[in-house]
């Protein structure tokens, strides 16, 4: 466990919390803890006595223990999977303007239908 004083050591040579994890092997939100002897969490009240220990952050210390989240907006295979599932989803223009041309498939007719009967009505009766 590196003490207050190395830490404390390596502040004053221009070092921030993240660069001194690094060089300590520890989280810089511990880095901080020993520093300063306050938690990097916000968890505790800040005294005006507190404030004024060598190496305390004026504010946004949370971001030493709970680091930016990652967001992976711009991955470019997300990106063209949706593209192609949009594409086999609505076919644009070229594709509905060939699907005109094709040939409309006949409707089968039902066992026993006849031309001309509606399926699922009984047929006509003569002189009706």
């Amino acid at each position: 466990m590196p003490s207050k004083e190395q830490v404390l050591a390596l502040l004053s040579q221009g070092h921030g919390y993240d660069e001194i994890a690094g060089i300590l092997g520890i989280p810089a939100g511990q880095a901080y803890l020993v520093a300063t002897g306050i938690p990097a969490d916000g968890g505790d009240t800040v005294t005006a006595a507190q404030r004024e220990r060598p190496g305390v952050l004026p504010s946004r210390t949370q971001r030493l223990v709970n680091p930016r989240e990652v967001n992976p907006t711009g991955r470019g295979d997300v990106r063209e999977w949706i593209r192609e599932r949009a594409r086999r989803d609505h076919p644009g223009p070229a594709a509905r303007k060939q699907a005109r041309k094709q040939p409309r498939k006949q409707p089968r007719k039902h066992a026993g239908e006849q031309a001309g009967e509606r399926p699922g009505r009984p047929p006509a009766e003569e002189g009706s």
